[in-house]
């Protein structure tokens, strides 16, 4: 296991998690392991309160949440559609729906959902796009289809830099 807990085996433990009774174990186990930081409630972090903090930063412009606040279900149910890999522009084929996996996010899910984009970024298929193809996750509009050439032109990229020094 990585030194964060999210590697390939949490990766394919969210992706497996409808199927698969191990799979939810080690998902359950990773989320719940604490970090060994403190936050701001005074509690010890766990890999969940991480994730959940790096996916509200991702969204922070959107959501209106402050570095080091924790996105919440309806955080992450608002910016579910807003990611694609690519170069700035838009390119239907690399739109990034992690949907497929949740056609519904709710109360309980959204941190599954929340963990499997972090996840991705840190160890699955974006995050060897990112090295191979040289490939970037951006945040876009809700609805792409909609988006003019005006929209993909005035697009605005910037890196995030996730827990850990990871880009």
């Amino acid at each position: 296991m990585s030194e964060t807990g999210i590697d390939r085996k949490f990766y394919e433990a969210i992706v497996r998690f409808e199927e698969s009774e191990e799979a939810q174990d080690y998902y359950y186990k990773v989320m719940e392991t604490k970090t060994g930081r403190i936050g701001r409630d005074g509690r010890e972090e766990t890999i969940k309160d991480r994730i959940l903090k790096a996916y509200g930063l991702l969204f922070c412009e959107d959501t209106g949440l402050k570095p080091g606040q924790c996105a919440g279900p309806d955080e992450v149910t608002d910016t579910a559609d807003r990611l694609y890999l690519g170069s700035v522009g838009f390119d239907s084929e690399h739109w990034y729906r992690m949907k497929y996996h949740f056609p519904v996010i709710d109360d309980d899910n959204y941190d599954r959902f929340a963990a499997l984009v972090i996840s991705d970024l840190h160890s699955g298929p974006l995050h060897d796009a990112a090295q191979k193809d040289r490939k970037m996750l951006i945040v876009g509009e809700a609805d792409p289809i909609g988006m003019t050439k005006e929209h993909r032109r005035n697009q605005k990229t910037s890196s995030v830099v996730l827990p850990g020094g990871d880009r």
